[in-house]
């Protein structure tokens, strides 16, 4: 129960003092900072998954940072988080290296991510729909009702 405690009381802190640009570039400064982040996410912590998974999916260093950014962006995103589940569909349109773009899975992750309230993911959904991608066909109706709910969220 204490170490809990303690992993709050550090990811805080951490979440402060990240906005310090001199502690970030700090090699030993950042270490700090990514194990408060890391103890965070790993304790379960939705918040901390999403954080942690777009830091190390835009600034970790490496092939596995990625893949540990995806994983926690993943389950931030099934947990509920709208920003991670937007960021999944952005990727998984984008495609990379190893996958080719999959407008089927960027509509699930931007469903998801409207349904908590991301209004890009449902401005983003309509044009999906709209024109279609790749794997995914063109549905007039779908793109109706994403514009519908875009101005809900007041896009």
């Amino acid at each position: 129960m204490l170490w809990r405690l303690r992993a709050r009381i550090g990811y805080a802190v951490a979440r402060r003092l990240f906005h310090w640009s001199w502690l970030v570039k700090q090699p030993r400064g950042w270490r700090w900072l990514e194990g408060q982040f890391a103890r965070m996410a790993n304790l379960g912590d939705v918040a901390a998954q999403s954080f942690y998974g777009h830091i190390l999916l835009f600034r970790g260093q490496g092939f596995g940072a990625r893949e540990e950014g995806m994983r926690l962006l993943r389950l931030a995103a099934i947990a509920g988080d709208a920003k991670a589940a937007y960021q999944l569909g952005a990727l998984s349109l984008a495609g990379d290296t190893r996958q080719a773009p999959d407008a089927v899975d960027a509509a699930r992750w931007w469903t998801l991510a409207a349904a908590a309230g991301h209004p890009l993911a449902a401005r983003r959904l309509a044009d999906l729909y709209r024109e279609g991608g790749p794997g995914l066909p063109a549905d007039a109706e779908q793109a109706a009702r994403f514009v519908q709910r875009a101005r809900e969220l007041g896009l």
